[in-house]
């Protein structure tokens, strides 16, 4: 896969998923509506980028427990094609997703003994799915903002949504904005989470830092 970068020629480092993006400006308590466009302008300037990289940083809850965290590198380009290389743990383990190619397997080894055998998996299925809730083919940033969207659109109709502004803070080397969107913890009203805290870049205004709550769990 190639390595070459689109006209968005900086990316920072993600930290698992994106739930909430917020601009700087905004102030505790808002309603949601300037953010809802916030997150819109976010989407249109994403649909500009024809392909990315990122060291993605993943600490994530399975069936209530709460795994080590993973390091690995991660490149996408449109339409849908997934490359993930695992820094930390597994080093070396490769996993490749093309929409559309190879039967819309996925197309993975491991590490050790398994590294010698590739495998065309079921990108739903238990192997695949075996260290993580989400499949390849939830992974990148069109899918994540729209997942943000639809449940910040949601809350904000709603009157469910409220978000803090926390200030400057320094991530990753870079200066960012954090934000906090709280909306309710209630499983039964179908949000995705009912607690997110994210660190924006307050040069490129991408998210290199989430932190996700769920309902059911300290967090995800």
């Amino acid at each position: 896969m190639s390595a070459k970068r689109s006209r968005s020629s900086f990316l920072p480092a993600l930290v698992f998923l994106i739930l909430l993006l917020f601009n700087r400006d905004y102030a505790k308590g808002q309603n949601g509506a300037d953010l809802e466009q916030q997150l819109r302008k976010t989407e249109a300037a994403l649909a500009k980028i024809d392909n990315y990289t990122a060291i993605f940083h993943r600490t994530e809850r399975v069936k209530g427990k709460l795994l080590p965290e993973q390091t690995t590198f991660l490149k996408f380009k449109r339409p849908f094609k997934v490359y993930m290389r695992w820094i930390s743990p597994d080093k070396g383990q490769e996993s490749l997703y093309v929409q559309g190619a190879n039967n819309n397997k996925v197309r993975a080894h491991g590490t050790g003994l398994t590294g010698l055998i590739t495998a065309n998996l079921d990108p739903t299925g238990g192997l695949a799915m075996e260290d993580t809730r989400h499949p390849i083919t939830e992974a990148g940033l069109d899918n994540l903002m729209r997942t943000i969207t639809d449940n910040v659109e949601k809350g904000r109709r709603a009157g469910e949504l409220t978000s803090t502004n926390h200030g400057g803070q320094t991530v990753y080397g870079r200066k960012a904005a954090e934000f906090e969107g709280i909306l309710p913890k209630d499983p039964a009203k179908g949000y995705y989470c009912y607690r997110c805290v994210v660190d924006v870049d307050v040069e490129t205004q991408m998210p290199i830092k989430t932190q996700i709550f769920a309902a059911n769990s300290a967090s995800i």
